[in-house]
């Protein structure tokens, strides 16, 4: 057995974008891997961001070449190219996120410590008005104080206590909570307003001095040891929020 062949065909692979075997050339998928352009940094930064929409670049279809509402703050509405792919090669914002993803159960124990009963044992009886309560698109149980429950539930992720990916969407119109802390839901952060009615500080960024004084001195110190983005995150000045959680925002 060649001792190269292996690596000969993962070469070519990478080198072509060509994923599966060079004689079955028609077969196999292509531009699996590019080529990253370093031409300058901004153009590095615009490769990384790009998305692509598999659809024949003829098509005379205009929908799928427009920005959906949906997309607000997620892409760029001015970056594509021009001629056949225009709007079928869209750009991610640069401080957009795309969420890795967590497990799901241990929010379902917090909840249930928080007041929620859980689908076995709920009555609609007892509590016709009782909201439901949905983990990942599953219905785990419901919850008579829904207000409570979300405010409890963004005062721990924004802690760090639970991840800073979760998404908690209140639906006051259908009586639904829902979480997700599933991958591949695009975020985007936000300056966070303490609405808290006893703060003093209330209508105000939960941003303060201090925490642009504490970035300032990162450069002198360790990489373990900065405040960087994430101390913002874990302060609670900024938070990510998904699509969905802005419509209630």
């Amino acid at each position: 057995v060649k001792s190269n062949t292996i690596t000969n065909g993962l070469k070519y692979s990478l080198a072509t974008g060509n994923w599966g075997e060079q004689k079955k050339a028609a077969s196999s998928k292509a531009g699996v891997s590019q080529v990253l352009n370093r031409y300058t940094f901004a153009s590095t930064l615009s490769h990384l961001r790009r998305t692509n929409t598999p659809i024949g670049r003829d098509g005379k279809i205009a929908k799928p070449r427009q920005l959906h509402n949906t997309h607000w703050g997620l892409v760029c509405p001015a970056e594509t190219p021009e001629g056949q792919a225009c709007g079928l090669v869209k750009n991610l914002s640069l401080m957009s996120y795309i969420t890795i993803g967590t497990p799901g159960y241990p929010l379902v124990d917090f909840l249930s410590s928080n007041d929620m009963e859980l689908l076995e044992e709920y009555e609609p009886q007892r509590s016709p008005n009782a909201t439901k309560v949905f983990v990942n698109g599953v219905w785990v149980g419901t919850h008579r104080d829904p207000l409570m429950l979300a405010k409890v539930v963004q005062d721990v992720r924004r802690q760090g206590v639970v991840s800073h990916e979760v998404s908690v969407i209140r639906d006051i119109r259908d009586r639904e909570f829902k979480i997700f802390t599933d991958a591949g839901r695009v975020c985007r952060p936000l300056f966070v307003i303490d609405n808290d009615p006893r703060s003093e500080r209330r209508g105000q960024l939960v941003l303060q001095k201090e925490h642009i004084e504490k970035l300032e001195d990162d450069h002198q110190l360790d990489i373990e040891d900065r405040f960087g983005w994430e101390g913002l995150l874990f302060a609670g000045a900024v938070e990510y929020l998904d699509a969905e959680e802005e419509e209630g925002v």
